[in-house]
């Protein structure tokens, strides 16, 4: 894994190992969620043990589907609005949700400088992974340098989309028309949003990329999500959590 790296502490975490019950079963990391508020906070607090932090700086913002990334030098209270965060203060766990939403871990080794940034279709397509290369070029990272590694997705097979969401994308770049290939059922697309996410980081000239590979929908015994949630008509849904700190 290209994270993998001395000082360097991460975790593309799973719905497993928390106590949250029901259809957020068992590690739920979504403050947004409808579940239990202590158990949300007993699972973020495991999840910081395991990536070496203190609990209270186990950083997520508030995230609004942007391209806003912001740098950080010390823990929050209030949450940010933002979709992307980064850092090069050592202890500090910056941590993004997600539920078929691309959660993408960024780092650069040398220059020890570290992001995540929470890239749905509406934020990859507006630039939130251009925005946190940006924000970490602030602080001395160097683009080709950057490893930068893709958790769990929804897959292309899983998301199937109509013919406006595929307009929106070509009318951005008829390039983008790649991305979409016809579903079984007439006027709708399957949009590969890895795929996507992938492209936008070649092009913006981050030097590492890994997908891990991993859909969403399709593992529901490992992760949450949000179309599925919706498709079975339940009540709400959980969110994972992928974080990465400078140890």
């Amino acid at each position: 894994m290209l994270l993998h790296a001395p000082g360097i502490a991460h975790g593309f975490f799973t719905r497993h190992g928390g106590i949250s019950n029901g259809v957020y079963a068992s590690l739920n990391g979504g403050i947004g969620s409808r579940d239990d508020p202590d158990a949300v906070a007993e699972n973020r607090r495991r999840m910081a043990r395991q990536l070496g932090v203190e609990p209270a700086n186990l950083l997520v913002p508030y995230q609004t589907h942007s391209k806003e990334a912001f740098v950080i030098a010390e823990a929050f209270t209030e949450r940010p609005r933002c979709d992307a965060l980064v850092t090069a203060t050592p202890g500090l766990g910056l941590g993004v949700t997600g539920a078929d939403c691309g959660m993408v871990l960024f780092a650069d080794i040398d220059a020890r400088v570290i992001g995540a940034a929470h890239a749905g279709w509406k934020g990859a397509l507006e630039g939130i992974l251009e925005a946190t290369v940006a924000a970490m070029e602030e602080l001395g990272a160097v683009r080709s340098n950057m490893r930068a590694a893709l958790g769990p997705a929804i897959a292309r097979q899983s998301y199937e989309v109509g013919g406006e969401f595929r307009d929106r994308f070509i009318v951005a770049c008829s390039d983008y028309a790649g991305f979409f290939c016809p579903s079984v059922h007439s006027g709708h697309f399957l949009f590969d949003l890895p795929a996507f996410i992938a492209q936008r980081l070649r092009v913006v000239g981050v030097g590492h990329f890994e997908n891990l590979g991993r859909d969403t929908y399709a593992e529901e015994e490992n992760f949450y999500s949000y179309r599925r949630s919706v498709h079975r008509k339940e009540p709400d849904y959980g969110r994972q959590i992928a974080a990465i700190a400078l140890v």
